[in-house]
């Protein structure tokens, strides 16, 4: 029966929810991240950090886990045992963690269940903490965090001291000779569908909530939404094009993206170039994960970006228990999964790697 009811409702529910929820407006986005970039520079510490990075530095950003309380509506209950793996990982290598929004999913869940269910995904980000490596920054899910007189309150008792919060994150950095920035944020600011918009929230607890419950769904693959993520991506891509020699990073759309192209479009462009070649292996080993499902992004490549300015950590929370992040590292930065393998656990995955100086306007 409930089979029955995800072939007839599915479809017509998420085309309510993107129709009336999701409009990312360029203008409105554009001017947020201007502001935004514009405030953490001139005052520092506020709204945001600006944190000197260079060869010697380490950063890892995931974004996106939306933790629930372990039933049907919790999208990261699957990636818990790869999330934990993977700070576990990057504790022991001294990286700084910022954690890019949306990490507590508060439209559906009330905040003392999701802290009595992840009570292990805290402690382990409580030892960034501890190395005054951790960098929390809101989204549109944990809006809590930052508007709520008592959530300095809740966190230090989840964390056993202080923990401020912020919107953004500046990286500010020297490399051949020019300073190239990179703006961090959740990426929700300007669209429609998560800046104070009440009836997006409304939905998702009212209706969404206990609809995926009950059909036991889980948005965040590549058959949802991703015409609308697409759009918001090239929007965000748009405002990183008009700047000069500055980067974005954000989360938000669960979509991974590097040098401004999705994961997918990159593999189509591998595929093509495998095929050219002759590489029979190659193109039945990246036939083989479109197949399967593996790769979050749009269904067609669309390639006329020229500059290398946008990124975004994709989530932890996909479907399959899959958790995407971006690093920083060596003067170079990378898109990264973990995933679960049945033979030796979680393990780390290079998706795509490129030198920071790639990303000035030379």
């Amino acid at each position: 029966m409930r089979r029955i009811f995800q072939k007839i409702f599915t479809r017509p529910v998420l085309w309510l929810a993107n129709r009336y929820t999701s409009r990312p407006d360029m203008k409105r986005i554009h001017e947020a991240l201007s502001a935004l970039f514009s405030k953490i520079k001139k005052d520092p510490g506020k709204r945001g950090l600006v944190l000197n990075f260079d060869n010697s530095s380490k950063i890892i950003v995931f974004s996106d886990q939306h933790k629930g309380i372990r039933n049907f509506v919790d999208d990261f209950a699957l990636s818990e045992k790869n999330y934990l793996a993977a700070l576990g990982y990057y504790n022991r290598e001294s990286y700084l963690y910022c954690n890019l929004g949306d990490s507590e999913e508060l439209w559906k869940n009330t905040l003392y269940g999701v802290i009595e269910s992840n009570q292990a995904t805290f402690e382990m980000e409580k030892l960034f903490l501890n190395r005054n490596a951790f960098v929390k920054i809101f989204g549109n899910h944990d809006l809590y965090w930052d508007n709520d007189p008592l959530a300095g309150f809740t966190l230090e008792k989840v964390y056993g001291q202080k923990v401020k919060i912020y919107e953004g994150l500046v990286l500010q950095m020297h490399i051949l000779g020019t300073e190239l920035n990179i703006l961090l944020t959740h990426g929700h600011q300007g669209d429609l569908q998560s800046d104070g918009n009440w009836f997006s929230k409304w939905f998702v607890s009212n209706v969404w909530a206990p609809f995926q419950a009950f059909l036991r769904i889980n948005p965040n693959t590549p058959a949802y939404d991703t015409q609308l993520k697409s759009e918001h991506n090239a929007i965000m891509y748009d405002w990183t094009a008009k700047q000069s020699n500055l980067a974005l990073i954000t989360g938000h759309t669960h979509q991974p993206v590097f040098n401004s192209l999705t994961h997918l479009e990159r593999m189509y462009i591998r595929l093509d170039a495998a095929r050219k070649d002759g590489d029979t292996q190659k193109v039945q080993e990246i036939e083989a994960e479109f197949i399967a499902g593996k790769i979050s992004g749009e269904t067609s490549p669309r390639l006329e970006y020229s500059k290398n300015t946008y990124f975004n950590t994709g989530c932890c929370c996909f479907s399959d228990g899959d958790i995407t992040g971006i690093e920083l590292e060596g003067g170079k930065i990378r898109l990264v999964k973990w995933k679960t393998d049945q033979d030796i656990g979680s393990r780390r995955i290079i998706l795509e790697e490129t030198e920071l100086e790639n990303l000035l306007d030379l």
